[in-house]
């Protein structure tokens, strides 16, 4: 993932996408592709590797997670919501990526980036996933391509 400012680049980010193919469709479990904006930025002040449930920190870093919670991929860090914006592409219907609770976040499988892996997120390491949350703001553009 590449972060742009007045069109140069600032920074380039390893990522891992969907295990599935891309796709913006409801239980399809793949990574929505198009433009996007970041409709809410969650977790603030909150340490690396701090793990989310329903968008709320558990008050516990993933490793301290049994370990069969940790063999899945956990919502890790920071959380930046997005909300698609092209009608019937991924806005709307069944193809509404804030509905499907699409976000790019942390993860505690940072040794899998750079191979698909999530269930149509976008997954970054931790420490950067907490960087590129303090470049960003609500209502910042997010452009999702092959």
């Amino acid at each position: 993932m590449q972060f742009f400012r007045a069109g140069e680049l600032v920074r380039s980010y390893g990522i891992s996408t969907s295990a599935k193919p891309p796709s913006n469709v409801k239980g399809s479990l793949g990574t929505p592709r198009g433009l996007h904006r970041i409709a809410e930025r969650i977790g603030a002040g909150q340490p690396p590797g701090m793990v989310f449930k329903s968008r709320r920190p558990t008050g516990q870093h993933f490793s301290e997670h049994p370990e069969a919670a940790t063999e899945k991929n956990l919502i890790t860090s920071r959380i930046l919501w997005l909300r698609g914006l092209e009608p019937d592409v991924n806005a709307g219907g069944e193809v509404d990526t804030y509905d499907r609770y699409v976000y790019i976040h942390g993860t505690n499988h940072e040794e899998r980036i750079g191979a698909p892996f999530s269930a149509g997120c976008v997954l970054m390491r931790n420490i950067e996933i907490v960087e590129l949350y303090e470049e960003v703001r609500s209502g910042d553009l997010v452009m999702i391509v092959d």
